[in-house]
């Protein structure tokens, strides 16, 4: 493994991979309002130069640029972060495992863009199932040669958002917008892990065993519940957008402006903080894992023990981990078998 480090770290310059989809194209006009932001490119196969013609005239600090089909390129020359949100939406009846064979080529691909272009970029993973996407970016940027752990990141953060705004309907003394759970494990299903026993006043022990399973549920398969809503005509576009805004700003604020003290939970190789982790690694066979991380210069400065688990976070973790696996060695084996590079 070779960690690459470039000398372009005061480059601002944030491309958005898909950026015409549903989630894209939210997630560029929210991106646009960032003071931290001097260069936003627009890559996708179709429509970006007109996304990107329609964001350029608000009156913010960046410049928006549209690259189309032949302009990967050109979008990803020297960027500071890459945020890859390119791939097909979840339709009814497709389980995130369905979306792997579609998506994992779209991603791979991305992924040796990024490798060529933009080495040293933070690369932020939103396309499903990240629990196998993160991985098949790092196995691209390591047979590149290029691979650092602590810039890789998998976006779960809608699993937080979705944990703040449901347990607040459960109890008015939730504010979801300044209330912060924890979400372990992964980014689908049963890898999902809310901890809602760390919620401050004691909120998950007023919940009655039926309660909590219901939450832990719709936590874990919100995105169904938007599928099924949209009747067939997309998926969990606008809150993923949001979620992968405020991630990605998370990202800038230490990477770019130096702020200290930013924490999300995201999926990350584990090699970005091996003391931290070595124990949990062992333990667990684990390489990938979302957990708080507490983000630095260089991307993960920490990744933060597990918090103390309930009774019923123990069980959800246990069911977690053999999926976990089952999800990585899929996105690993996807390049370490089947490499074109």
């Amino acid at each position: 493994m070779v960690a690459y480090d470039d000398d372009d770290d005061d480059d601002d310059g944030v491309v958005i991979c898909g950026a015409a989809g549903g989630i894209g194209q939210p997630l560029s006009l929210l991106l646009k309002q960032s003071d931290l932001i001097t260069h936003l490119a627009l890559y996708d196969v179709v429509n970006a130069p007109g996304v990107a013609a329609d964001l350029s005239h608000i009156n913010t600090r960046s410049t928006v640029t549209g690259h189309g089909k032949d302009g990967m390129e050109e979008a990803l020359q020297g960027a500071h972060t890459v945020v890859i949100p390119a791939g097909v939406p979840r339709k009814p009846g497709m389980t995130r495992d369905d979306l792997f064979k579609i998506n994992a080529g779209i991603v791979r691909d991305l992924a040796e863009g990024v490798a060529r272009h933009c080495p040293g970029a933070f690369v932020l993973v939103i396309s499903n199932p990240v629990n196998s996407t993160v991985p098949i970016v790092c196995e691209v940027l390591k047979q590149h040669g290029v691979f650092n752990p602590k810039k890789v990141f998998g976006i779960s953060t809608l699993d937080v958002v979705r944990s703040s705004r449901f347990a607040s309907e459960l109890s008015s003394a939730i504010d979801p917008k300044t209330t912060r759970v924890t979400v372990i494990g992964g980014h689908s299903g049963v890898t999902i892990v809310p901890v809602l026993s760390q919620i401050p006043g004691g909120f998950a022990q007023s919940l009655s065993k039926e309660q909590l399973d219901a939450l832990t549920h719709r936590i874990q398969y919100g995105g169904d519940e938007v599928v099924k809503a949209k009747d067939g005509a997309g998926s969990a576009t606008l809150s993923m957008a949001h979620a992968g805004a405020r991630f990605t700003n998370a990202v800038l604020e230490a990477t770019v402006a130096g702020k200290t003290g930013l924490v999300e939970s995201t999926y990350v190789n584990l090699a970005a903080d091996s003391e931290s982790t070595a124990a949990f690694r062992a333990k667990t066979g684990l390489e990938y894992f979302a957990q708080d991380v507490e983000f630095g210069r260089e991307g993960v400065s920490k990744i933060r023990s597990l918090p103390a688990l309930s009774e019923h976070e123990q069980t959800l973790l246990d069911a977690a981990i053999p999926e976990l696996k089952v999800n990585i060695t899929k996105g690993t084996a996807f390049i370490t078998d089947n490499s074109k590079i």
